[in-house]
């Protein structure tokens, strides 16, 4: 519940926590299970993800075990607070969604395929909850990083909405935005794998069952083709 309202509503950016200049903690150096670092810059040739879809512990999980993943991190995106806390987070005061970054390797791994294990892993049609977890920190949303992770993500959306419909699900509340203007803040070092260092953790992970039809999730960016 956010300022005495009944429902979880996003704050605007002139009622959102201020927050800090500088992060209040350090990263770890390295992924648990990929062995890889997590804080960029990367290598030549991966790209960056961004995917929210509910609790971070277990979106994190579903995507270090994608073959041609190089790292995962999790943090926070979307809102209007700078270096914000998890208890910041959860307050709904800051606007940000829990969000895992996924770095790929493309010639391994599409992002399509990306896009597939996102859809496929949470219910995109229950806005500001996963299931029993509600908060606006809980929304699904996709951060791109180009005009074809953009137009790619909404194809997707749009295919994915088709069977979901046919399935009768109700309308995909997810928001597909550019990440550009919506900084991504690593979160706390507990929560990076967390679910690698404590493996009975809390999971609140779980997709609808309807299968993304990706074969025609594939879409030109502007100025393609």
């Amino acid at each position: 519940m956010i300022f005495g309202r009944r429902t979880p509503e996003l704050p605007t950016p002139e009622e959102a926590l201020k927050g800090r200049p500088e992060p209040q903690f350090d990263l770890p150096s390295h992924h648990t299970v990929l062995g890889n670092p997590l804080a960029g810059p990367y290598p030549r040739g991966l790209e960056v993800a961004d995917f929210a879809l509910g609790c971070f512990w277990g979106a994190e999980r579903k995507f270090w075990q994608v073959p041609g993943v190089w790292t995962t991190l999790v943090g926070y995106q979307g809102g209007s607070t700078e270096n914000p806390l998890y208890e910041e987070v959860c307050s709904g005061r800051t606007g940000h969604t829990e969000v895992v970054r996924v770095v790929f390797d493309p010639t391994s791994v599409s992002y399509t395929e990306l896009l597939r294990v996102f859809w496929e892993a949470h219910d995109p049609t229950q806005g500001f909850r996963q299931g029993n977890d509600v908060g606006t920190q809980y929304r699904s949303a996709v951060y791109t990083h180009s005009p074809t992770q953009q137009a790619e993500a909404e194809a997707s959306r749009d295919a994915y909405q088709k069977v979901l419909s046919a399935a009768r699900y109700g309308a995909i509340t997810t928001t597909v935005l550019p990440a550009e203007t919506r900084p991504f803040w690593p979160a706390e070092p507990y929560h990076q794998q967390y679910l690698d260092r404590n493996v009975d953790g809390y999971c609140g992970i779980g997709g609808t069952g309807v299968a993304c039809p990706i074969g025609i999730a594939k879409a030109e960016a502007p100025g393609e083709g």
